[in-house]
C-alpha cells in the first residue's frame, strides 16, 4: 500500500467518510491530508469566509500534524480564484513545492494521490503520483453556490484521469461509469461502537434537553437548503406533545421552525457528544427535499442513529431504502407524521439493541478494508515502476 496524499475537506470539520476512511488507512500507510483547497472566490463581505481564510493562514503556519496515528495534516495556500487560467498555474507550482517538501519531511518517496473533491482535477497529474483515484461523495454540480455546468465538466475530466474512483452510493457509481471510468461502489460505514455508547448508563444528560419529559424527535447534522425544514415544522404543528430536538449549524434561514414551542435549536456539536443526545431520542429524522441532490446521497448519520439504536423516519431517497427493520421510508408528508407516531408508541429497548448490533456489519473498518484490496489489486496491474 503506498503512502497517500490526499485533497479533502478541512480536517477540522464535522467528520465524514473523507475523515473516516483515511483515518483508517493511515494504519496501513502514511497519509498526508491536505485541507479544502479554494472551489470558488471568497467574499470578503462573508463573515464566514473571513473567518475561513484567518484558519486557514494559522494552520498554514502551524505546519503539518499528527491527528491520528499516521495521519498528518496540513493547509497549502492557493490563489482564492478557481476562474483565473493564470491563477491555476501559479497555484500548481505552488502545490508541486508544496507537496515535495511535505514528503521529504515525512519520507514519502512513490505516493498515490487522492481527492475526494472535483476541484482538484487540475492537479492531478501534475505532482507526481504513481496512482490516482477519486473518492466521489455527492453530486457536487448540485450544490448551492456552485456553478453547475462548469462543475460538472471538472469532475468529468477528473474522471478521465484517474486511475480509480470510488462512488458512495450506487446511483453516483451509475452517474460517473458514463464517463468510462473505473468506478467502484463504497457504501458509507458508520463507527459503529461510538454511536452504541448511546445504549448504556453511563453519558450524562446534555443540559439542553434536561427539562424535556416527554418524546423528543431528533435530528443532527447541516441545517442546509437539502433538508426539508418545511416537513418538519408540519410534523412539529401536528404533534404538539413531542419535543423536535434539531442539532447542528444553521447554514439557511429557520427562523420559522424555530418559532414552533416545541422545537428546539441546538448549535453544531461536537462528534464526541453525539451518542449523548441520540440516547434521549425516541425517533431520529432523515427528511431530506427529494431532489438532483439527494438522490446520489447515502446517509451516513441513518447508521448513526441505528448504531445508537433510534429508530429512523426517512423520506423517500433512493439512500434511505433497505434497511426496513430501522428505518421508515415516508412517501408523503402523512406517512412521515404517522411513521413517527408508530415509534414513539411501538419502540422497545430490544428493538433499540438489536438495530445497534445490526450495524456491526456496516463498520468504516469493513468498507475500508474493501478500498484497500481495490487499491492494491490496481496497483498490482500497474506497470512496475510507474
Amino acid at each position: 500500500m503506498l503512502p497517500i496524499v490526499c485533497f479533502a475537506k478541512d480536517w477540522t470539520e464535522d467528520p465524514t467518510s473523507n475523515n473516516h476512511v483515511m483515518r483508517l488507512l493511515a494504519r496501513k500507510t502514511p497519509v498526508l491530508w491536505l485541507n479544502s483547497i479554494a472551489t470558488r472566490a471568497p467574499s470578503l463581505g462573508d463573515k464566514a469566509d473571513v473567518d475561513k481564510i484567518v484558519r486557514k493562514l494559522r494552520s498554514f503556519t502551524e505546519g503539518a500534524r499528527e491527528v491520528a496515528p499516521g495521519l498528518h495534516v496540513t493547509t497549502p495556500i492557493v490563489l482564492p480564484l478557481p476562474a483565473s487560467a493564470w491563477a491555476r498555474e501559479v497555484n500548481t507550482r505552488i502545490l508541486q513545492a508544496f507537496v515535495w517538501a511535505h514528503r521529504q519531511r515525512l519520507g514519502i518517496d512513490r505516493f498515490q494521490l487522492w481527492t475526494f473533491l472535483p476541484a482538484a482535477e487540475r492537479y492531478i497529474g501534475s505532482l507526481g503520483e504513481s496512482l490516482a483515484v477519486y473518492y466521489c461523495t455527492d453530486e457536487w454540480s448540485q450544490f448551492r453556490g456552485v456553478d453547475s455546468e462548469a462543475t460538472a465538466a471538472m469532475e468529468q475530466r477528473l474522471l478521465r484521469k484517474v486511475d480509480l474512483a470510488f462512488a458512495t452510493s450506487p446511483t453516483l457509481v451509475a452517474s460517473k461509469a458514463k464517463s468510462g471510468a473505473d468506478v467502484r461502489l463504497a457504501s458509507h460505514g458508520v463507527d459503529r461502537d461510538h454511536f452504541a455508547l448511546a445504549l448504556g448508563d453511563a453519558l450524562a444528560t446534555p443540559p439542553e434537553l434536561a427539562g424535556i419529559s416527554g418524546p423528543i424527535v431528533g435530528f443532527f447534522g447541516l441545517l442546509e437548503d437539502w433538508i426539508d425544514h418545511e416537513l418538519a415544522a408540519y410534523c412539529a404543528d401536528a404533534r404538539p406533545n413531542l419535543t423536535f430536538v434539531f442539532i447542528g449549524k444553521a447554514k439557511v434561514d429557520v427562523s420559522a421552525l424555530a418559532a414552533r414551542k416545541n422545537v428546539v435549536l441546538i448549535d453544531r456539536r461536537p462528534y464526541e457528544e453525539l451518542p449523548a443526545y441520540c440516547k434521549h431520542f425516541t425517533v431520529a429524522l432523515c427528511h431530506f427535499k427529494k431532489n438532483e441532490l439527494t438522490v446520489h446521497v447515502n446517509p451516513i448519520k441513518l447508521r448513526e442513529y441505528a448504531s445508537a439504536g433510534v429508530p429512523v423516519v426517512a423520506t423517500d431517497i433512493p439512500g434511505c431504502h433497505g434497511y426496513p427493520e430501522w428505518c421508515t421510508v415516508a412517501k408523503n408528508r402523512e406517512e412521515f407524521l404517522r411513521a413517527i407516531d408508530h415509534w414513539v408508541a411501538n419502540d422497545t429497548r430490544e428493538k433499540r439493541a438489536a438495530r445497534s448490533e445490526a450495524m456491526k456489519a456496516e463498520t468504516w473498518d469493513a468498507r475500508v478494508s474493501a478500498i484497500a484490496e481495490a487499491i492494491e489489486e490496481k496497483l498490482a496491474a500497474k506497470a512496475p515502476g510507474v
